[in-house]
């Protein structure tokens, strides 16, 4: 942001929602930081005709609105849709506005599926974490032998492990290491494997699959030891009248529903 910006448009009354994040947004301004800070996260929850209104009838930029409304009408290039929304208030230098416009470039001629990788990867830094691995498990759904490659996908399921362990739901996050495993025979995978396993709720599995890979009970111990720092920071999260158990169970349970709705 090249210093200071006043605002030199009004505030709209009612906000505009960004859905991907869960955040409002009020002036101009404030689009303009969100969009410069967040260029992966440039979705149809932005170039919209809702925002074209929002545009029109709360910040009352009705040569704005005309032109982004043209873009979307021919369905024209990310840069063509948000550049004129820098350049209406002047929101950048000269040298930043054409630095944001390579970086736009160099995004539009990316694969599709590294786009939404590092749209997924933004939304875990938001802690959108349910987002997130909506947006992975849609990648690995159109996964093909002429797509990015084996190394890719494995990534793509680590991300999506750690999100879903961020959710404290182990047993998915414990089946996309596997997955990943299967792809890329990494020692760090499998040992995160086998923790998330353990955190799972399911002690039997845990057990049986420990004989069924014949893991050394170094590497088992090292394993006990990880999980219990990582099952004493999660009640640090649990409210003071609900156990462990009860905790994790009702966020699974509201994880599931809310992918139901």
């Amino acid at each position: 942001m090249s210093g200071y910006h006043l605002c030199q448009v009004k505030k709209a009354v009612h906000p505009y929602y960004i859905e991907s994040i869960s955040t409002n947004i009020f002036t101009i301004e404030e689009l303009c930081f969100y969009l410069r800070e967040n260029i992966y996260l440039i979705d149809e929850t932005i170039m919209n005709e809702k925002l074209c209104d929002w545009i029109r009838d709360e910040l009352g930029l009705l040569r704005l609105y005309r032109k982004l409304y043209e873009q979307l009408e021919k369905e024209g290039s990310i840069a063509g849709f948000i550049l004129p929304i820098f350049k209406e208030i002047g929101y950048l230098s000269h040298d930043e506005f054409k630095e944001l416009q390579e970086h736009i470039s160099r995004i539009e001629v990316q694969p599709d599926d590294l786009r939404k990788k590092m749209k997924a990867d933004y939304l875990v830094r938001y802690q959108m974490y349910s987002n997130a691995i909506h947006e992975y498990y849609k990648i690995l759904k159109r996964r093909g032998p002429g797509n990015m490659g084996v190394q890719f996908y494995a990534a793509i399921l680590n991300n999506m492990a750690a999100a879903y362990a961020r959710l404290f739901l182990f047993e998915e996050a414990a089946d996309c290491l596997w997955q990943s495993y299967g792809l890329v025979r990494s020692g760090e995978v499998y040992r995160r494997y086998l923790t998330a396993l353990s955190l799972s709720g399911k002690p039997d599995l845990y057990e049986k699959k420990l004989e069924e890979l014949k893991v050394p009970q170094v590497l088992r111990d090292r394993i006990k030891d990880t999980t219990g720092r990582l099952r004493n920071a999660a009640k640090e999260n649990c409210p003071e009248d609900e156990d462990i158990g009860t905790f994790l169970e009702k966020i699974k349970k509201q994880y599931h529903r809310s992918n139901r709705a």
